[in-house]
């Protein structure tokens, strides 16, 4: 089983929020995915959508959305990103995913030997100048990734592969050390996939090694628009 991913897809097939109006990058930008994910993606493989999977407001607009995708190879894994207003409770959310997809909240999903946890994350302090909003968001957070990682770890075993997937970044701007990644380190995940981040302007790295941590940056318009492969 090969493991890819690709975030922040932004789907709008009800939602009036056309992705081309920032700019070339995005235009006909799900037809490319398609393509590419048609191509290397087979029915035993799994694909990581780790957040802003669809604009829509509610979860009965993000339904078309959610059956574009499903027509598509693999086994899929969604987070839910801060653009995903559609997602009510976790338990709404499976009752109307498509078949092969799974949503991952607060805990841990086990794919053969892949482990799958992780959090939304949130915006990471860069020095103590977090608004007060922020950091109680970031604090709540922070518990969210505490009960994933407990979950991987009563299901872990010796020949397991572990990912861990989040929306935000896991450091600041300067890749800096965070409670994010402190968790991870005592939780020894080796690998982190994540998303939010765009822009032809955005200066960052696609795939970095830091803290002995494999980190893979998949936004869609960042990553040509094609699947980056993970395992």
């Amino acid at each position: 089983m090969k493991v890819f991913a690709i975030s922040d897809l932004h789907l709008s097939t009800v939602a009036e929020k056309p992705m081309d109006i920032f700019g070339k990058t995005w235009e006909n930008y799900f037809e490319e995915i398609s393509a590419d994910w048609r191509e290397k993606v087979s029915q035993d493989d799994l694909v990581l959508l780790p957040g802003d999977f669809s604009w829509a407001m509610r979860m009965e607009e993000a339904i078309p959305d959610f059956q574009l995708v499903a027509k598509l190879p693999g086994k899929k894994v969604i987070l839910r990103g801060n653009h995903d207003y559609w997602w009510n409770t976790l338990s709404q959310v499976r009752a109307m995913l498509p078949q092969d997809f799974y949503a991952l909240q607060n805990d841990c999903l086990r794919f053969d030997d892949v482990l799958i946890c992780g959090t939304r994350g949130w915006v990471c302090p860069d020095g103590d100048n977090l608004p007060e909003e922020d950091k109680r968001i970031y604090l709540r957070e922070l518990e969210r990734m505490k009960l994933s990682l407990a979950a991987m770890a009563k299901m872990r075993q010796p020949s397991d592969r572990v990912i861990a997937i989040m929306h935000y970044p896991p450091f600041n701007g300067r890749y800096d050390d965070s409670d994010f990644i402190k968790q991870l380190l005592v939780a020894e995940v080796p690998t982190v996939v994540y998303g939010h981040l765009h822009g032809k302007d955005c200066r960052v790295n696609l795939y970095m090694k830091k803290f002995g941590i494999d980190f893979y940056l998949t936004s869609c318009d960042l990553v040509g628009n094609k699947l980056t492969q993970i395992l």
